[in-house]
């Protein structure tokens, strides 16, 4: 547990952090125990809600990296968000749900160009349920391979999360892992596989950003690969 703690913090948290801290001080100043323990569990809360710890990526340009800490949800068929321009036909979408004590920072699940970034204002309902990918306020970032193919990346905003982050812009080229965002305090991030991918994870199972290999692009023309590297 003090191994979360002792890792990076995102620039973005340090002033939360800073303001919980500070009226931890002043509590503990004027002898307020009441207060001074709460104030304290959410000054600790909020280092380790913040938390960016270093990943070990996988560098094979043909593996689709997970883009979020968490767990998957659902893996379903469905059409993505126009604003991706993946066309209308219903793709493999998976639901990652990041739960406030996940890892937050959303990273690339593939090398590529940012071709679009979209946002798109909604509800705040609960990040699990199944119609928050069509309601609830996002964040559509589509990502063209150098094959022309796009992989669509979208941030969900949950019931507590009211602020999405999104760290790049259009036309930008990014590295699979590569860091494009965050999502305060519990939230959604769904993944768009593009035709031909092969999944490799199931409903269930916990993600790592940018470690977890999610699934194969192009697995129809890619050479067998031994289960021991998944």
């Amino acid at each position: 547990m003090l191994a979360n703690f002792l890792v990076p913090i995102l620039d973005d948290g340090w002033r939360f952090i800073g303001v919980f801290a500070g009226l931890t001080f002043i509590a503990a100043l004027t002898g307020l125990a009441w207060l001074f323990w709460p104030l304290l569990v959410l000054t600790l809360w909020s280092v380790y809600f913040f938390r960016d710890p270093p990943r070990v990526v996988p560098q094979d340009d043909g593996l689709l990296i997970a883009p979020a800490d968490g767990l998957v949800q659902m893996v379903t068929q469905a059409v993505p968000p126009a604003e991706l321009g993946m066309g209308e036909l219903a793709l493999t979408r998976v639901s990652i749900f990041l739960s406030v004590f996940d890892v937050h920072v959303n990273r690339s699940p593939c090398s590529g160009t940012v071709d679009v970034v979209a946002y798109r204002p909604g509800k705040f309902l609960n990040a699990s349920a199944d119609k928050a990918s069509d309601d609830n306020e996002r964040v559509a970032i589509a990502l063209r391979r150098p094959n022309g193919r796009i992989v669509g990346c979208v941030q969900i905003a949950g019931w507590v999360a009211r602020r999405i982050i999104c760290t790049v812009r259009s036309g930008q080229p990014v590295a699979v892992g590569e860091r494009i965002g965050h999502i305060r305090f519990g939230s959604r991030t769904d993944l768009y596989l593009p035709p031909g991918a092969r999944l490799l994870v199931a409903s269930g199972q916990r993600m790592i950003g940018g470690e977890t290999v999610m699934a194969e692009l192009d697995a129809a023309t890619a050479a067998p690969r031994p289960a021991s590297e998944f």
